[in-house]
């Protein structure tokens, strides 16, 4: 069919490559035991990536390798090694989160296709266009996203990535800190803890999971997503079993060929009480909510024997045209052809027959005995001697040599040879230690007068509240929106807000660095920068200073070698999701908002909604406190005090506190965040 999308598989180990294949996907993705956003599943060694490469390239399969975690300097000499490898095995991309290995793989292997991951959060068509200036091939959008704005991602020529099936995450992938701050479990590293699915309510009662969404499934809308533009349809799983990955891909498959599939099968082998279609069509709501209960653990109990029959057998994805020459006194010899490739095969010097000789149709059905291979029968010949005998055994082992010759040649042809260069240290870069600035970010004007604009080197607002000002003053900077359904209002914005005097932004997504003449870039803490190299693209792009993770330890700050002028969080509530389904809409409406959810433990989570935007951020219970420990911090430039409710009196308390390396008791509970424990 025209504009016919790929079917893309996840696939946690070999046995799930095996099920994808035989279900008729059109490429699979996986990881390695290391650097793979899915580090709870079995993954691949070394030997497993080799054998599914060329299992795959046989039956016309592609595999997409995911090193889509966020890494360290100390990792990036085995990242290297990991690239190398998957040059040499002809790896048919990489799906990267990471800024640094981009860069990495761009010295290293520039050859190689990178896509970048759905973790880099790209869900506007500057972000897909930023992506395209750093060299990337295709973008795995945003789960958020309604069909719209698809469409428009599609619109850039850039290949787009969706995915249609599988499990929903409450927060936007790549902006979610909740498992590393509960428990150093870094969803930014493969390792999240699914503290969404734990017990958090946003009204009243109890046992609530205010967190926890359905399942999404898009199989009913393929050809919308098709008619967008859609280059390739994506199915959530790694973590899931083989029948999962079989009925997936089955049901994709029949419903992109436009047959039915069994959504009552899909429901049975993995659901959380249903499916959701929300996002796509922008119903989100309490509908989109949904735990998996026990009722469904036991169907898929039940389902899952029936399943194994769906991948049992090869997929028939080739055709065979074959042409047999049966002639006294010569070779037995078949020519098989498929596409475009060809194999020859002879076999034993042919006697005349004692009694009776064998006929061409004899012949020709055991050319047809295709049964355990992906191939199907298309076009059979047969020139022999009337007075030729030619056994079955003969004939049918012609046809499994000629087969495997044609795997051999497709498997040669699909696999890539890269160039690979050797791994160069980034070079030491001595950072001084001095004086931090300040940096307060504020949720509303009412926060600001003189004094704390006098202390504050930047003055962090939302657009909103600077497009309430007639002059906006040189050290107010604008808090681009996290995520963006309406990227187009939102630069005119910025252009008025420029003509009131606007000359900071702070950047806190990749597309916003398209967006820098006149302006000076800041990048906020979103952008995930946990090496070296990921700051050096970041000034690349143009940014004149950047904002660390929250997820490195103060060691590893320390130890970033770049020129570029860094800070950190040292202040507030920090944002632990950005989600564009609130939980207090959902279920309370915004009438009777409270404004935070509670989880088991009664601890109470702040939500600040960004409505304008389309989405709310859950903050952080406790307050990071780092007043008292800013020797451990010399070599940064500036501390980022993120301020969401607090009084005049607060603030200027907090701001002179850090400016004078102060400590005092807060009134509430404190944290230390990661910068002392670190994340896995």
């Amino acid at each position: 069919m025209q504009n016919s999308p790929e079917v893309l598989a996840p696939c946690g180990s070999p046995q799930c490559v095996e099920a994808a294949v035989n279900c008729g996907c059109d490429a699979v993705y996986l990881g390695a035991q290391e650097f793979s956003a899915r580090q709870g599943c079995a993954n691949f060694t070394p030997q497993q990536l080799k054998d599914t490469v060329e299992y795959c390239h046989k039956n016309g399969v592609k595999v997409y390798q995911a090193i889509n975690t966020l890494v360290f300097d100390s990792q990036m000499k085995n990242v290297a090694d990991m690239l190398k490898q998957a040059c040499n095995i002809g790896i048919d991309g990489i799906i990267v989160q990471d800024l640094g290995i981009i860069a990495l793989a761009k010295e290293l292997c520039p050859d190689m296709p990178l896509h970048a991951s759905t973790q880099m959060t790209v869900h506007t068509v500057d972000g897909v266009k930023m992506c395209e200036r750093m060299g990337l091939c295709r973008v795995v959008a945003a789960r958020e996203l309604p069909i719209e704005n698809i469409k428009k991602l599609c619109g850039t020529g850039m290949p787009i990535e969706v995915f249609v099936h599988g499990a929903l995450c409450m927060s936007v992938s790549g902006q979610c800190y909740m498992s590393a701050m509960i428990g150093s479990r870094s969803a930014n590293r493969g390792m999240c803890a699914q503290a969404c699915r734990l017990p958090f309510s946003a009204a009243a009662g109890a046992d609530r999971h205010d967190l926890s969404l359905k399942d999404m499934s898009y199989f009913g809308d393929l050809e919308k997503l098709r008619e967008a533009g859609v280059a390739s349809l994506k199915i959530e799983g790694r973590m899931k079993r083989p029948e999962y990955v079989a009925a997936a891909v089955h049901s994709c498959r029949q419903a992109l060929d436009g047959r039915e599939y069994d959504e009552e099968m899909l429901k049975n082998v993995f659901s959380r009480g249903g499916f959701t279609d929300g996002y796509l069509f922008s119903k989100t709501g309490k509908e989109m909510f949904g735990m998996r209960s026990a009722e469904d653990a036991q169907q898929t109990k039940e389902a899952l024997p029936a399943i194994h029959e769906l991948y049992r057998r090869p997929y028939k994805r080739f055709t065979a045209d074959m042409k047999i020459k049966a002639a006294v006194g010569e070779k037995l010899e078949l020519t098989a052809k498929s596409g475009d490739i060809f194999a020859t095969v002879t076999g034993e010097i042919l006697q005349a027959a004692d009694s009776r000789p064998t006929s061409s149709d004899e012949i020709k059905k055991c050319l047809t005995k295709l049964g355990a291979t992906a191939y199907e029968v298309g076009k059979t010949e047969c020139e022999s001697d009337s007075a030729a005998f030619v056994s079955a055994a003969a004939a049918n082992k012609l046809r499994r040599e000629a087969l495997e010759e044609l795997d051999e040649k497709r498997l040669k042809k699909s696999t890539a040879a890269y160039n690979c260069g050797e791994y160069v240290p980034q070079k030491d870069i001595k950072r001084e230690k001095r004086r931090q600035a300040v940096r307060v970010h504020l949720n509303t004007l009412q926060q600001l007068d003189s004094e704390i604009y006098d202390l504050a080197q930047l003055v962090i607002l939302p657009l909103s509240q600077l497009e309430k000002l007639d002059k906006i003053k040189d050290k107010m900077c604008a808090a681009l929106p996290r995520f963006d359904f309406f990227e187009g209002q939102t630069k005119e914005r910025i252009e008025r807000l420029k003509g009131l005097g606007l000359k900071h932004v702070l950047a806190t997504n990749l597309a916003h660095f398209d967006w820098r003449e006149g302006l000076a870039i800041h990048g906020g803490f979103g952008l995930n920068v946990t090496n070296s190299r990921a700051a050096k693209m970041l000034q690349t792009l143009g940014a004149s200073d950047l904002t660390v993770s929250p997820e490195l330890t103060h060691g590893q700050i320390e130890r970033l070698q770049t020129p570029l002028p860094l800070g950190c969080i040292a202040y507030g509530k920090l944002p632990l999701m950005l989600t564009a389904n609130c939980p207090n809409r959902a279920f309370s409406g915004c009438k009777n908002c409270t404004k935070h959810i509670t989880d088991r433990t009664g601890r109470r989570f702040e939500i600040a909604c960004r409505k304008e935007h389309g989405y709310v951020e859950i903050l952080n219970s406790d307050t990071l406190w780092l007043a008292d420990k800013l020797v451990d911090f010399e070599t940064l430039d500036h501390l980022d005090l993120l301020f969401f409710e607090e009084t005049f009196a607060r603030i200027k308390q907090v701001i002179k506190a850090y400016i004078a390396g102060e400590a005092f008791t807060l009134d509430k509970n404190i944290t230390r965040g990661l910068y002392y424990r670190g994340i896995q």
